[in-house]
């Protein structure tokens, strides 16, 4: 893969996140769920274009890698909108600033994926082995994610929160989309930074499992790039639009657990048994829409109350 391919990819991938947050986002203000529906839109097509342009330069087989790369990418960052929930309501973050901080989230999101792919890609060249340790991997965090009780964030638990909140003294108070001020020649952080490493300390657990999921789709270090970066890119205004509607979906965790079982077993038996392209393309689609249809007809009961209101009682 020429080394162009690359430095275009990275120019275009610039220039978008500018032009996003210095025209469209540059002034601070609440994301309503129309306009997250028409990035959300706007994200999809850009990585629906590209995948037709990856088809007519590099063949059909790399755009379904593609594809499927795009797709378990996007849908295991679901996972991170539950957290970024929590988040949000733990520090109260108002609504107009959310956008900043996922944007910088997104900007260390690149960096460290790009990172864990760089040295994914550096292990399966040289240790081929290693390919069966993130199938194993993976299983074990599917039957996990299958089982584990409610997403829960144990904020002050985070080491990075308490090495900041040790070394880096913290105000009180929000101070408009600053990540940092200067206090009587003090500098302070705000809780906007505070957020923000939550935000990217959470994303790298999450990474630990998404990475070695889509080298189960191809060894191709350029797809599996692309295909992540894209992934993040939309997943800003996919958190706006779900945010107050993700928790009626509360099967997806069973698809999402499901896929990467399925990523885990078929690296596991590559060597034996090859399953095509297109029909892991197939099945992921199918499991995730599955789990989405089954939220939809079958919703979670809400609590019932601990106590029954008590019948009237007629005179004696």
């Amino acid at each position: 893969m020429s080394i162009w391919w690359w430095v275009g990819f990275n120019a275009l991938v610039l220039v978008l996140l500018l032009v996003d947050l210095g025209v469209f986002h540059r002034d601070a203000h609440e994301v309503k769920p129309k306009e997250a529906l028409i990035w959300s839109i706007v994200w999809i097509s850009l990585a629906a274009a590209f995948n037709v342009f990856v088809y007519f330069q590099f063949g059909h087989v790399a755009a379904v890698h593609f594809a499927t790369g795009y797709i378990v990418e996007e849908s295991l960052s679901v996972d991170n909108l539950f957290v970024f929930v929590l988040i949000f309501n733990y520090f109260a973050v108002p609504a107009q600033y959310q956008h900043r901080i996922l944007f910088w989230g997104i900007i260390g999101a690149l960096i460290m994926r790009a990172s864990l792919i760089s040295f994914g890609a550096f292990l399966v060249a040289h240790f081929e082995w290693v390919l069966y340790v993130f199938g194993a991997f993976l299983i074990y965090t599917g039957v996990r994610m299958a089982f584990e009780s409610e997403t829960s964030v144990e904020i002050e638990a985070n080491p990075m929160i308490k090495l900041m909140r040790r070394w880096f003294p913290v105000t009180n108070s929000y101070h408009g989309q600053r990540f940092v001020i200067r206090d009587a020649g003090k500098l302070l952080a705000t809780p906007m930074l505070v957020v923000l490493v939550m935000i990217e300390s959470t994303d790298l657990v999450f990474a630990l499992d998404s990475i070695p999921a889509i080298f189960g789709v191809t060894r191709d270090t350029f797809i599996v790039y692309t295909s992540n970066i894209f992934a993040i890119l939309g997943l800003r205004s996919l958190y706006f639009l779900l945010a107050n509607v993700i928790e009626r979906f509360h099967l997806l965790k069973y698809g999402l657990a499901s896929v990467l079982a399925f990523v885990g077993i078929k690296m596991v038996i590559e060597h034996w048994v090859k399953i095509h392209t297109t029909t892991s393309l197939i099945v992921v689609v199918s499991m995730l829409a599955l789990a989405v249809v089954a939220s939809v007809i079958f919703p979670q009961k809400e609590a019932e109350d601990a106590e029954k209101p008590e019948e009237p009682q007629g005179d004696a």
